[in-house]
């Protein structure tokens, strides 16, 4: 009996070692893509909102116009940025006040 306690305990220690592998790799694989995400800064700086042609800035894997009006952010998937009104979506007064301001802009 003691034997089969100490092989279950013994299972459950390799368990928990192997569901923490699996979360540090998930942890990474999250890290990379936000990495590979990002925009190059050029094509950045001639990008534009396709309903007001504002500027627009990138912040967490989203592209966001700097127009307060719209409010409208576009996602970036596989490294592109997805222009399209009908993908885009309109976020919330404090949403866009934090990111234009973590983006330096007011």
């Amino acid at each position: 009996m003691r034997r089969l306690d100490s092989a279950i305990l013994s299972g459950r220690g390799n368990l928990l070692k192997l569901l923490g592998s699996a979360v540090g790799l998930i942890r990474a694989a999250d890290r990379y893509s936000r990495m590979s995400e990002q925009i190059d800064k050029d094509l950045l700086a001639i990008l534009a909102c396709p309903e007001t042609h504002a500027p627009v800035v990138e912040h967490d894997g989203w592209i966001y116009s700097t127009d307060p009006q719209t409010r409208r952010r576009y996602p970036i998937r596989d490294g592109i940025p997805i222009m399209l009104i009908d993908e885009s979506e309109v976020v919330d007064q404090a949403e866009f006040e934090r990111v234009m301001s973590a983006a330096g802009r007011k």
